[in-house]
């Protein structure tokens, strides 16, 4: 559970003393009475009041137990804490479990987590309800650093981004920005056959991603196995988790990338190329492995394991068996026609036995 609650808190942006696993299990024993498990959740109320509109806060401190323990029960309440036996127990001053503690500070990330994620939907769904013409317009704008254009005519506005551009590009140096890829005019029917292939190419890449990004995170977790990864799990996980984060699987490849696509683009370049090694070279590149033991593995000089029964074969005629030549314990033709004949019950059986065999007597 600490685990879970320290990497929510590094989601989080938190950065106060209790990012230590010793540090938040300290506090979490002390409960109410550790002043940095006070401010964490009063951390996590604050931001929670801004992004829910909660009535309820956390103002107070362990020097006024009553009035701390009336807004922390009051908060969880607001939020619909799950734990009900517990939230009860603060006003009584019966929590004093590490685990109970510990359930607050998961549940109280958590719920700040989704009210992030349901702000940020909210505020992408209002900039794809807007005009998407005037949205890139916005962000050109932003990035030239032009004023943002309101109520003026489009003429006005691409003249001005025009000259800004015009001008930035005579102030690089030469050759700086070669030739577009693409030299042509499109039209309207092949923008939407070249727009339908960058769809199926990002799903496909999409999926190739999240293949790559699991197989990352099931390596990194084998690193954490050995018994000395064990106690630096901390560690591993505040280097590992801001970059695992900043990994998207969706392919941000469209249009205007392709617009904006030079001549160089296409210069395929060999990794293992003298220009390309010339500042990726190490001293680990000239070591020489040694021999090394066989691991075989060659399916050329694997045998095919035997059968593990007989191979199937139709019954031969005149073979032995119940109607075969030597009968069943005489010397007799058995119970068929396929014997010599013989005397007495063993002998012939109770049917002619071959060549001219008589009928069976006891």
């Amino acid at each position: 559970m600490e685990c879970d609650i320290l990497d929510s808190l590094e989601q989080l942006g938190y950065d106060g003393p209790l990012l230590e696993e010793e540090a938040l299990l300290r506090s979490a024993e002390g409960g109410l009475s550790s002043q940095e498990y006070v401010e964490l959740c009063r951390w996590l109320a604050s931001r929670l009041q801004s992004l829910c509109g909660l009535e309820e806060t956390i103002t107070s401190g362990p020097d006024d137990m009553d009035g701390l323990q009336v807004e922390l029960s009051g908060l969880l309440k607001e939020l619909h804490c799950p734990y009900e036996e517990a939230v009860s127990g603060i006003l009584k001053g019966a929590v004093r479990n590490t685990k109970d503690h510990l359930k607050f500070l998961l549940f109280l990330s958590s719920e700040l987590q989704t009210a992030q994620i349901v702000r940020s939907r909210q505020v992408s769904d209002k900039h794809q309800d807007g005009n998407p013409v005037s949205q890139h317009v916005s962000a050109i704008c932003e990035t030239l650093k032009l004023p943002e254009p309101r109520g003026a005519d489009a003429e006005g506005i691409f003249s001005q981004i025009q000259n800004t551009v015009d001008k930035l590009i005579k102030d690089l140096p030469n050759g700086s920005i070669g030739s577009p890829v693409l030299n042509q005019s499109l039209s309207t029917e092949q923008w939407a056959k070249l727009h339908g292939i960058n769809t199926v190419l990002c799903s496909e890449y999409e999926c190739r991603r999240r293949m790559l990004i699991k197989r990352l995170d099931v390596t990194i977790q084998s690193f954490g196995w050995s018994d000395r990864a064990k106690v630096k799990v901390d560690n591993m996980a505040r280097a590992y988790q801001p970059k695992r984060h900043s990994l998207r699987p969706q392919s941000d490849v469209d249009m205007s990338k392709l617009l904006a696509a030079r001549e160089d683009i296409c210069n395929v370049v060999k990794t293992s190329s003298g220009s390309s090694r010339d500042k990726t070279t190490c001293a680990v590149n000239k070591v020489r492995m040694g021999r090394v033991p066989d691991r075989g593995g060659r399916p050329s000089e694997i045998e095919a394991p035997p059968p593990e029964m007989p191979p199937w074969k139709e019954r031969q005629v005149g073979g032995g068996g119940w109607g075969g030549r030597g009968g069943r314990e005489g010397g007799g033709g058995g119970w068929g026609h396929g014997g010599r004949g013989g005397g007495g019950w063993r002998g012939s059986g109770w049917n002619h036995g071959g060549h001219g065999g008589k009928r069976g007597r006891y």
